[in-house]
């Protein structure tokens, strides 16, 4: 039976973490890990939504050595623990956030006392592990939405992280400490920040940075030489400020694709390479390239890509379908990318073969179109979206693309203009409609049913976006202030809710979030029936709440409340059987007759 070790560290002193600041060193890391597993409950699977990376990395190991499976599913929406539920209904969710509602036998972490002082005088074991042991399964989602489960074995993982280690000059690169912008249930942050420590001899950060202030504290907060492992979107907002980066050994990014522009500012202001990493949930990592010197990409080592035609009708027109497999991949998989192979070791990346669009006898992509939006001066974020054929803006099939982007400093004279000047006319987007921020997730993607959601808020919801006109546009709109609302912290529903920790109750949010979709509709909903509705983070009074919401073709309407980047609450309103069909208003864009 072949094994490995649970962590490939050289010394019980060396450091593993750095956890707010403080150095944990291996000894104490095992012996927290032999503390948790024995205080876990029954159960064989744990859905580990951990925050902080120290204790998602407890955790798994915990899971890892007593016998249990992780669940990494890549949303935490009540629909998919629901779905985790059927999968494993032995599962608990394990926790380390006070206001956990997930629906679910829940675990809160078992924080040491301090006076244990944990791992001074434990006895130094490594454990190892049955190389065919199965250690998550990891989600994506399938055509049906449901999430489709794929296991992951210590022995592949370590074969996987091992090769990427190696590659990046990584492996037993012991005085590294790893930064983390992502969080560690994306397949991309599991084995960058957190897989990436165990198995190459490294240590990382427990903290989960975000904005730009917070990753250049947490950089400054740990010793060189430093690992940031990153996104896109996150290195877009760190390099939008002004401030010095504390330099570091080495960039990492992955998730979206970024251009060479910006990995030039990247490596210029953090003195260091950065280096993209490309793979997949099913796959993990599988290819690297140093993106300021060049749009290809490197496989690594034993990784081979095959060309197989498409079997299916609807995706002949999209080219042959690419497999991976060799290495640590064991069985075949095909990739929805549309990847150009140039030889043995070396490939293009021209997108997924879902972003491929046929507009009047042309074709291009939406990672194109998604770039070419992004490279304008004076574009924070932008976005291009094609709406399903079941999407419906009011009774019409959308047939033309949208674009939601955030330029402050633009018009939308000078965004038509400059788009123009990048992309075929057949592509111009109607909409193009200016918004405040995009709704992106912890590792910067855009979820294609959010994007649905604030398309159709925007388009067909009757509240006015947040569009800037040309100059001679003179029609007037709802203010965008109505797509939002604060609950005061005088509101005569928050004394004793609670005293030192006011919290606004969830009937308080309801109420108005009914209220302003009621007058958005110009339809009052008194005799609406509220069919669901789950509270996902606790609301502060003074919090500005984003509501957005869409109607199903069964007339309910679906919303959410959201604050800042956090979802506070969902629902769903059903309309009584005299209620009729909604109509909705007609919001105004920044759309071109």
């Amino acid at each position: 039976m072949q094994t490995h070790p649970l962590v490939f560290h050289k010394s019980p002193e060396q450091i593993i973490a750095w956890r707010d600041g403080a150095p944990v060193t291996v000894r104490a890391f095992l012996a927290e890990v032999s503390r948790v597993a024995a205080a876990l409950p029954a159960g064989g699977h744990v859905f580990n939504v951990c925050r902080d990376r120290y204790r998602f990395t407890v955790s798994l190991c915990a899971a890892l050595v007593s016998g249990r499976v992780s669940l990494l599913p890549s949303t935490q929406t009540p629909e998919t623990v629901r779905q985790l539920a059927a999968f494993a209904p032995d599962a608990f969710c394990l926790h380390d956030a006070p206001e956990c509602a997930i629906d679910l036998p829940r675990f809160a972490y078992p924080e040491s006392g301090a006076e244990q002082a944990p791992g001074a005088q434990a006895p130094f074991v490594v454990p190892r592990i049955d190389a065919s042991c199965t250690v998550a399964y990891v989600f994506t989602s399938g055509s049906t939405g449901a999430p489709v489960p794929h296991r992951k074995t210590w022995g592949m993982l370590v074969a996987g992280v091992r090769a990427s280690a190696e590659r990046l000059g990584l492996l037993d690169a012991r005085d590294c400490t790893i930064v983390g912008t992502v969080p560690p249930q994306h397949m991309y942050g599991f084995e960058a920040t957190v897989l990436l420590a165990l198995i190459g001899g490294l240590a990382f950060s427990n903290r989960l940075p975000f904005y730009p202030g917070d990753i250049r504290d947490e950089l400054e907060a740990v010793p060189q030489p430093r690992v940031l492992v990153t996104s896109p979107i996150h290195l877009r907002a760190l390099l939008g400020t002004d401030h010095a980066l504390p330099p570091s050994e080495l960039v990492l990014s992955a998730t979206a694709p970024l251009s060479e522009k910006l990995a030039s500012e990247a490596e210029a202001r953090l003195r260091a390479p950065l280096i993209e990493i490309y793979g997949s949930t099913e796959t993990g990592q599988i290819a690297t390239r140093r993106t300021a010197r060049g749009a290809t990409w490197h496989l690594h080592p034993k990784i081979r890509l095959e060309a197989r035609e498409s079997e299916t009708p609807e995706d002949v027109d999209k080219g042959p379908t690419m497999w991976v497999s060799g290495g640590h991949v064991e069985e075949p998989v095909p990739m929805g990318d549309a990847l150009e192979l140039l030889d043995a070791e070396h490939f293009l990346l021209h997108g997924r073969k879902t972003d491929l669009i046929n507009i009047a006898g042309k074709r291009t992509s939406l990672a194109y179109l998604n770039h070419q939006i992004n490279a304008i001066p004076g574009v924070v974020d932008g976005v291009f979206f094609m709406p399903r054929h079941d999407e419906r803006d009011g009774d019409e099939h959308v047939k033309r693309l949208v674009a939601l982007v955030v330029a402050p400093t633009l018009s939308l004279a000078d965004l038509q203009r400059a788009l123009r000047e990048r992309i075929d006319p057949a592509f111009l987007p109607r909409p193009l409609i200016f918004v405040d921020a995009l709704p992106r997730n912890d590792t910067g993607k855009l979820p294609h049913d959010v994007l649905a959601a604030l398309v159709a808020l925007h388009t067909g919801g009757g509240l006015a976006p947040a569009t800037k006109h040309a100059p001679d546009a003179n029609e007037a709109g709802t203010p965008s202030s109505a797509l939002s609302f604060t609950i005061p912290a005088d509101h005569p529903a928050l004394p004793g809710h609670f005293p030192g920790h006011p919290v606004v109750p969830g009937v308080v949010l309801l109420d108005h979030a009914i209220d302003a979709i009621g007058t958005a509709l110009n339809r009052p909903l008194a005799t609406w029936k509220l069919s669901s509705a789950k509270f996902l983070s606790p609301a502060a009074p003074g919090e500005t709440f984003d509501l957005a919401w869409d109607a199903a073709a069964s007339g309910a309407i679906r919303f959410t409340l959201r604050a800042g980047a956090r979802d506070v609450a969902s629902g769903v309103l059903s309309g009584a059987s005299s209620a009729g069909p909604l109509t909705r208003a007609s919001g105004q864009t920044g759309a071109q007759p």
